[in-house]
């Protein structure tokens, strides 16, 4: 029987959570409303999830004593990894000490490199994917793009939310692709994959949750990115039965694989009925915010009652749905969000301003959310909506 006891005593649960970005925040949120003690962690203060949690902690999470010394002290019920950059060798300790890490030690250690999840999708399950190489140096990287080919596409094997990926159009991206990837890993320089470019229709993220009620589904996600980076996701992805079916297969191999309780991401090329894995996500996706108003129970929902070991009995889907990124260009800690009653004068139309205290470059710092009878009218409305917006740089 699952049992949480009042906050702040022994009889309490604790999350510590590791990574405070808006999708932590979410998290958050949907823990308390269980009445889950929240500890939040982060390399900045300020961050999202910290505004909102009971406390919080400021620390390079690849800092693996820091990390061992915040799990001592504070003894925590869950350890939930929220981003790739943490020093997951000590997650696997702790799990051995008898820690809950969710979903597993492992899926995290995998799944923050992207050698670790491509070799356990291709070589071991035997999943199809994209041809693909592994460089260590520039001259692995350079062999490895003649291998393959050009076009071709290149990530840092730590990395997240496009940081560091790139395209190879022509032979005069080499270099530039190189040092792009080489400055866009969460943990600096280092390893690279080089993917062969496929052709597909479009890609979707398929959220899959695994929990005391089984493996669930939500509806396919679609998705634009730019730069690598998700600006506009959708739902439900148009596709045919026999595609979401191995969609579907893909996904439970792929997490059965990973273990434990939670939500996974999992990222998906589809050519006509043809499905090929990509990535995956061993937590709420960034693409999957638009489930904060398609469904009565959010994906963050989703990974808090997995997480917690309490039922999924169905996912309640409201109908087509869309999410607009909002990135915001600049340098610096002073941004207005201006003609929200604008933004939000349609029926079906939400927004959410994450509430991160600066951009120093480019930055997502909300999300506006839609729905409506069509897929078509709800990334519609959502283009709308966003194109209201004013924002202020100060």
């Amino acid at each position: 029987m699952t049992k949480i006891g009042s906050v702040f005593t022994s009889v309490g649960q604790k999350a510590l959570l590791l990574g405070s970005g808006e999708l932590g925040k979410e998290v958050t949120i949907e823990l308390q409303r269980y009445g889950v003690e929240v500890v939040a962690c982060d390399k900045y203060a300020g961050a999202p999830a910290m505004q909102v949690a009971h406390r919080c902690y400021v620390f390079n999470m690849l800092d693996g004593d820091e990390l061992k010394r915040i799990v001592k002290h504070e003894k925590p019920d869950f350890i939930i990894p929220e981003v790739e950059a943490i020093a997951t060798p000590v997650l696997v300790e702790f799990e051995k000490e008898g820690f809950n890490v969710i979903p597993t030690a492992n899926a995290a250690f995998l799944t923050m490199n992207r050698e670790g999840i491509r070799r356990l999708a291709a070589e071991k399950l035997g999943i199809k994917t994209s041809d693909y190489r592994f460089a260590s140096d520039k001259n692995e990287f350079i062999s490895a793009v003649k291998e393959l080919g050009i076009p071709c596409v290149v990530k840092p094997v730590m990395s997240s939310s496009g940081h560091g990926q790139s395209v190879i159009k022509t032979p005069e991206d080499i270099d530039s692709a190189w040092i792009e990837a080489q400055e866009g890993g969460r943990a600096g320089a280092g390893k690279v994959i080089v993917e062969g470019f496929v052709n597909f229709d479009y890609e979707i993220t398929l959220l899959t949750v695994r929990g005391v009620s089984g493996t669930v589904f939500c509806e396919p996600i679609g998705h634009i990115q730019k730069d690598g980076d998700y600006r506009e996701s959708w739902q439900p992805q148009p596709m045919t039965d026999s595609a979401l079916e191995q969609a579907q297969i893909i996904a439970k191999s792929v997490t059965d694989a990973l273990g434990g309780y939670g939500i996974f991401g999992v990222e998906l090329f589809v050519k006509g009925d043809e499905v090929i894995f990509s990535e995956v996500s061993p937590r709420p996706h960034d693409t999957g915010m638009v489930t904060m108003i398609s469904q009565d129970l959010s994906e963050f929902a989703l990974h808090t009652r997995a997480l917690l070991k309490l039922p999924v009995p169905s996912i309640e889907f409201y109908g087509p749905s869309a999410s607009r990124a909002i990135v915001v260009e600049g340098n610096t800690d002073k941004i207005e969000m201006d003609c929200l009653e604008k933004v939000l004068e349609e029926p079906g139309v939400q927004i959410r301003i994450f509430g991160k205290p600066e951009v120093r470059g480019h930055r997502r710092m909300g999300v506006i959310l839609a729905k409506d009878t069509t897929l078509e009218n709800a990334r519609a409305k959502a283009e709308r909506a966003y194109n209201k917006l004013k924002i202020n740089i100060l």
